[in-house]
């Protein structure tokens, strides 16, 4: 279940009130609850994936996907599987965890595990948003943020992307309100 963190610590965890702050800054979230059959179970609690069951676990959401391609014109999706073996994991992640934009949107549906995308607000606010299992995320091109996993080490979510050429980060220069360091449990 999502949250949003301030970075006085201050959290947010009622659901409405987290989808009209992001909804203030283009963002939506939507609550979608994650593929529960036995085998889908099976597949979401496996640490890694081989390309036939990433396909597999796919199939079982593509009615959200045909959903999005109807209504906002998504073209492809693929499902990312982070773990803590993924050899270069550190200096995959660092390519987002600056602030940056892409200049398409920036689309998950997580299906496990969890992650946090930070926010900068049209005044230079920022504060973070936890995302789970079950969270469908969907960051405007051009949106100021930073993705990052914190203390999680593991996450299955599926991108969805009209052009996979439009997430290519570009810095934005900016200083981050939250450090490694700051308070996030």
């Amino acid at each position: 279940m999502a949250r949003i963190i301030e970075p006085s610590g201050k959290e947010i965890r009622d659901l409405p009130a987290i989808q009209a702050r992001l909804a203030k800054i283009g963002i939506a979230l939507k609550s979608w609850p994650a593929p529960s059959s036995a085998r889908a179970k099976e597949l979401l609690e496996k640490k890694a994936l081989m390309d036939a069951e990433k396909e597999e676990l796919l199939k079982l959401v593509d009615n959200r996907f045909e959903e999005l391609k109807r209504d906002k014109g998504y073209q492809t999706r693929d499902l990312v599987v982070i773990h803590e073996d993924i050899p270069g994991l550190a200096d995959m992640l660092a390519k987002f965890d600056k602030i940056h934009t892409h200049s398409d949107d920036e689309v998950r549906y997580i299906l496990a595990g969890s992650g946090y995308f930070g926010f900068v607000e049209p005044g230079g606010e920022q504060f973070m948003l936890e995302v789970g299992a079950g969270d469908y995320i969907n960051v405007p091109a051009n949106s100021e943020h930073w993705f990052e996993m914190r203390d999680c080490t593991r996450c299955k979510a599926v991108r969805y992307f009209i052009d996979t050429s439009g997430w290519t980060p570009h810095y934005t220069g900016r200083t981050r309100a939250f450090e490694e360091s700051s308070a996030v449990a």
